[in-house]
């Protein structure tokens, strides 16, 4: 029998997904609690990479996810003028069968997990989240926003970076800004673009660009952070083309596409780490309400998963909810997460403050070598 019968997953988005998929697969009887009233997904497109498509085949949709993204299992280096300065194979971290690396439309992904969300039996309460929560150290009494209350044997707070759940518990730790900020358009593909090109360079950071299906791409310029709202939201394109302006090749048709505000995101660069343990009772953060960075090693996803992945792997072990459960969970989790972050965070303060003999492959190289093995 699993350690839990009920359990309640407040937020809707990947690393939730995916614990209630296992979850409701393995017999427990799930409910999430999602904010909004639609299954919507903001952003433009996203970056898997292969760890994060081992969790992906394991819930059961990577043919669903192959067939919606772009695969490719190289990066290139670019001048700000577009030439090829170097094509680096990208270690395949999920394994030999898989892809290095998928990119794909954000919304399509949400949708494929939703489906299969569905699937597996699960309960999802949209327009819902939680107000309350009481630890009667048997379950916990969850009091939601549309007036009702339950009794869970677990909640779990996959509620984001600007978690509920985490200040419900009483966890003090509120995401902080790097410097950087990134202008992010969903977009249509050129032709040559056929993988990750990164600009190091010129009037951004960074420029780059990522594949996600046959005719659709999102591309990204990275600069130092503004004001959220120091750009009119009509104002986007005109911004986004002239920090475009100071690069070629691909960009040159990229550039003339940037027109739409509405296809047009911006964000910052922010980092969190909530320091072990994750849980305050019968109530466990996971995802980015746990844990967020930078998207330099393009591993925010696949971290999400894998917290996942490692917890409903041990609830549906366990014959009982104990304090040895969460501290496995911490032990296989909280050292990885915090060398993600840390390292994603170390590239981003090399490009803030450049550094002669950052050793950039060296870093990279360590955190690709960790998270090729199962956590």
């Amino acid at each position: 029998m699993p350690a839990v019968g009920n359990v309640l997953v407040v937020g809707c988005g990947t690393a939730g997904s995916a614990l209630a998929i296992l979850l409701a697969r393995g017999g427990v009887a799930v409910d999430i609690a999602e904010i909004k009233p639609e299954l919507t997904t903001l952003g433009s497109g996203i970056t898997l990479q292969g760890n994060a498509l081992r969790v992906l085949r394991d819930l059961g949709v990577w043919e669903k996810v192959s067939a919606s993204g772009f695969a490719f299992d190289s990066l290139g280096l670019r001048a700000p003028d577009g030439s090829l300065l170097a094509e680096i194979p990208d270690a395949r971290t999920g394994g030999p069968d898989l892809p290095a690396t998928v990119g794909m439309n954000r919304p399509e992904l949400a949708a494929i997990l939703a489906d299969e969300v569905r699937a597996a039996g699960a309960r999802i309460m949209l327009g819902t989240t939680v107000n309350a929560l009481e630890d009667a150290g048997d379950a916990v009494r969850a009091h939601l926003s549309d007036g009702t209350a339950a009794a869970y044997d677990l909640v779990v707070g996959a509620d984001g970076i600007r978690s509920k759940v985490r200040g419900l518990l009483g966890i003090e730790v509120a995401p902080e800004p790097t410097g950087m900020g990134i202008w992010r358009i969903h977009t249509r593909r050129p032709k040559q673009v056929e993988r990750t090109d990164l600009i190091y360079g010129g009037p951004c950071y960074i420029a780059g660009y990522c594949p996600t299906g046959p005719d659709t791409m999102y591309a990204y310029l990275v600069e130092k952070a503004r004001p959220r709202a120091s750009v009119a939201e009509a104002d986007k394109p005109a911004h986004m083309r002239a920090l475009a302006e100071g690069y070629g090749g691909a960009w040159d048709e990229i550039r003339q596409d940037i027109t739409d505000p509405d296809r047009i995101n911006y964000t910052w660069f922010e980092s969190l780490l909530v320091d072990r343990p994750w849980n305050r009772g019968r109530t466990v953060l996971i995802g980015d309400a746990a844990h967020a960075c930078p998207p330099t090693l393009a591993q925010g996803a696949a971290q999400c998963l894998e917290d996942a992945a490692v917890l409903a792997e041990l609830l549906l072990a366990a014959d009982e909810l104990d304090t040895r459960l969460f501290e496995e969970f911490m032990d296989r989790r909280h050292a990885r997460v915090k060398a993600v972050v840390e390292a994603s965070l170390q590239l981003a303060d090399w490009q803030l403050n450049p550094v002669p003999d950052a050793d950039v492959p060296g870093l990279m190289g360590r955190v690709t070598a960790m998270v090729a093995k199962r956590p």
